[in-house]
């Protein structure tokens, strides 16, 4: 690659950062804007594009597909049904709808992709603050922390999760086995920290209507299909890889969708074009650019560099190595997107393996599934650290950006340095409990 290009691809990106980060341009637009420099540069060219489609098609179908899904269910009234309950359950605490609120997030994310759970779950967060009385941003934010912590209980509940899982050629059911505790531990570490970053809320106590009663659900039998194609969708993450022709994730969620748009074209209850106008088609493009800069900036060689560097410092010291990981891509996630970031350090994971003679040089490939025991806890810190990275800032995950969109679609503006103050000590306190559970995966494969 020529020099040019390389400095013209560092300064284009951290142009696009800086823009985010200060609020100076809206993001997806930043994004969008980078690319047609580097094009115009001559940077860009049909393969790069070509490749990043094939690197982030997995994500971007995860989020689609539970984006469509969701959508299709709100005209079945069944929000407002849920949410009232939900109110009701709470007896007008804080404290109690807070941690309703995170058994509800944690049971949604183990079968649903995080960016869908905060569809799912934002208009009943946002119908019980405005009953207490109290500002819906912080829940929200927390909502979306929640969910980027739970997405690790599955291999589906977070696209930078999946990426990870399907790089280690992990099943369903295997990354139950190995690595969904993780998950528990990180939705643990939030719990107390409610309190303390959500005091107004966890403190009210508000006197509910006495009349408060649950709505009916408007047409009971598109709702009925509706949820059954939800049902199916789930059934296929969990046994679809086991069929006699195996259907992945991302081939489940476009199946989801494909019957969710299907039930309302038959009843008749709104066009099809209405659904796909609505999908949060921003957070879907600024992802790709997102991608499509991991691309440019692996054509500079940084990466091979970086698994060089990695070999030279730590050797086979697999636990220094995977507490760096977690450390540095915890770091990359928050201001560079956890799944672009994902999806840049399997690639240099993979090369320092490689270097460590634990896999053969073929592993660098896609379809590699043959990963040592001991690779794991590699892995595991890899995937927490951009996971789990990604609550530390408005960028970080799809989860942030969605609930963002919601909040500025009733009225709100989450902020970057909003955002910020809740993700920073989250992100440190869940990094930090993390490096235990790598330890002790550590002492477990070896």
């Amino acid at each position: 690659m020529p020099e040019f290009h390389t400095y013209a691809i560092y300064a284009v990106f951290g142009g696009v950062i800086l823009c985010i980060a200060f609020n100076l341009i809206d993001m997806t637009l930043a994004g969008l804007l980078g690319l047609s420099l580097l094009t115009v540069f001559g940077v860009i060219d049909q393969k790069d594009v070509l490749n990043t489609v094939l690197a982030s098609q997995g994500s971007l179908a995860l989020l689609f597909g539970g984006m469509v899904v969701a959508r299709v269910l709100g005209p079945t009234g069944i929000f407002d049904h849920v949410g009232t309950r939900f109110l009701l359950l709470t007896k007008g605490s804080g404290k109690r709808f807070l941690l309703m609120l995170a058994a509800m997030v944690s049971v949604i994310c183990a079968i649903l992709p995080n960016a869908t759970a905060v569809i799912l779950i934002a208009p009943i967060v946002i119908r019980v603050c405005r009953q207490f009385k109290v500002d819906f941003v912080g829940p929200m934010i927390f909502t979306a922390m929640l969910s980027n912590s739970a997405g690790l209980l599955t291999l589906v509940g977070d696209p930078a999760t999946f990426l990870v899982g399907q790089a280690m050629g992990l099943s369903f059911m295997a990354y139950l086995q190995k690595v969904s505790l993780g998950g528990v531990m990180a939705i643990a570490v939030l719990i107390p920290l409610m309190p303390l970053l959500l005091r107004p809320i966890w403190q009210t106590r508000c006197v509910l209507a006495g009349d408060l009663r649950p709505g009916p659900i408007e047409r009971p039998l598109f709702c009925l299909f509706s949820l059954l194609t939800l049902a199916v969708m789930v059934a296929l993450f969990l046994l679809g890889e086991n069929m006699p022709n195996p259907i992945l994730p991302p081939s489940a969620a476009i199946i989801g969708a494909s019957l969710a748009l299907l039930a309302i074209h038959a009843t008749k209850v709104e066009p099809v074009e209405n659904v796909l106008r609505d999908v949060d088609w921003k957070t879907i493009i600024f992802i790709f650019c997102m991608m499509c800069y991991v691309e440019e900036i692996t054509k500079t060689g940084i990466l091979g560099g970086l698994s060089r560097q990695m070999f030279d410092l730590f050797g086979d010291n697999l636990l220094i190595a995977g507490m760096v990981l977690l450390a540095g891509i915890g770091l990359a996630s928050g201001f560079l997107a956890n799944i672009p970031v994902v999806a840049a350090a399997i690639l240099m994971t993979k090369g320092y393996l490689v270097l460590l003679q634990m896999v053969p040089e073929e592993a660098l490939g896609m379809g590699f599934t043959a990963w040592p025991s001991q690779s794991l806890p590699v892995f595991v810190a890899m995937m927490f650290g951009g996971t789990l990275g990604g609550n530390a800032t408005l960028i970080g995950a799809s989860a942030n950006l969605v609930s963002a969109g919601i909040c500025a679609t009733n009225g709100q503006t989450i902020t970057f340095t909003t955002f910020l103050r809740y993700g920073v000590p989250v992100t440190v306190c869940q990094l930090a409990a993390s490096a235990g559970y790598v330890w002790i995966l550590t002492l477990i494969a070896v």
